[in-house]
């Protein structure tokens, strides 16, 4: 397994605790137990959004009791002075708490898949690196990396951390005041909401330390196109697997949702794990309203060897 960031198993976000671990119900078993019959002997492409990281105390975007969010666009960003100012201080408060975030059970689930050879490969729609944490090797970062700066300039790349320490020095004491005056909502991009609008417009935003040009999360804004080879790549996964299984996403965006069309049309069974409606029910095989750990824990376990030769893992603590 990989490196796992330092921290306890939760953000300290001041909006949403950590839920604790999912054991499956009776009914809830039965459910999985007939999903798992679609997928079961196949290669899988698995695709997860931001209800994957509930459990390791990350707000989720669109699922049930989620706050209302209007994310900044690319546009906004890239054009106005005090849009960055705004954004870079909510993401520096932000970040000091995504990056405790440790993996919970059902990125772990998705590890074992991937070392028992069961999945052509991972998708995922979050840029919090949770997936690589807790051992996953073969993953596409849809949406990009909250753990890297890209300089809008030249294309220079930096470490998150690095800039993090950068605007800790020219910004003293901000994080301290920030919280200290309440923060109210996270965000699974690392923003934050504080409730002191003077902290925002004293905050000072770091350029690129090479060329003095602009930075930029190194993550897809909305209005701003997902990189053409990383989406081949993601497109390479749907056509060698059998089957694909969504888990944790409400596919509203179509950056998400073009891969549940493409297995559909291929013909491929699709398994949708995810509280609440998604925009790809319609296309479903099976859709589950659950809990993503708890299930992806459960197939992890259960699911026989693609040759057959070796059987099942044993199912315990179900």
């Amino acid at each position: 397994m990989s490196q796992v960031r330092p921290g306890v198993g939760m953000t300290g976000f001041a909006s949403m605790d950590p839920e604790p671990a999912v054991h499956l119900q009776p009914a809830e078993l039965e459910a999985v137990s007939e999903a798992r019959s679609f997928l079961e002997g196949k290669p899988l492409a698995v695709l997860t959004g931001a209800g994957l990281s509930t459990d390791s105390g990350i707000p989720d975007y669109r699922g049930p009791g989620s706050a209302p969010r209007n994310p900044m666009t690319y546009q906004e960003f890239i054009g106005s002075a005090s849009n960055r100012r705004r954004y870079w201080a909510r993401n520096h408060i932000g970040w000091s708490h995504l990056r405790h975030a440790d993996p919970n059970a059902g990125h772990a689930a998705i590890a074992l898949m991937e070392r028992r050879g069961l999945l052509t490969g991972l998708i995922t729609q979050n840029v919090d690196r949770l997936h690589e944490d807790g051992g996953s090797v073969n993953v596409v970062d849809l949406h990009g990396r909250f753990d890297q700066v890209i300089c809008l300039e030249n294309g220079h790349i930096f470490s998150r951390k690095l800039i993090a320490a950068i605007l800790e020095e020219i910004n003293p004491g901000f994080l301290e005041a920030a919280l200290d005056s309440g923060v109210v909502e996270m965000a699974p991009d690392a923003d934050a909401t504080v409730e002191d609008p003077d902290l925002i417009t004293s905050f000072v935003v770091a350029v690129c330390p090479i060329c003095g040009g602009m930075l930029k999360p190194n993550f897809v804004y909305f209005g701003e196109n997902v990189p053409k080879d990383r989406v081949a790549r993601a497109y390479g996964m749907v056509d060698n697997a059998e089957a694909l299984l969504v888990a944790g996403s409400s596919l509203t965006v179509q950056s998400g949702l073009r891969f549940v069309r493409h297995a559909a049309k291929a013909g491929k069974p699709v398994v949708i794990i995810n509280r609440g409606a998604t925009r790809g029910d319609p296309l479903a095989t099976v859709k589950l309203d659950l809990g993503v750990s708890g299930a992806l824990d459960y197939l992890a376990r259960t699911l026989p060897d693609i040759s057959g030769a070796a059987g099942s893992i044993g199912v315990s603590g179900t």
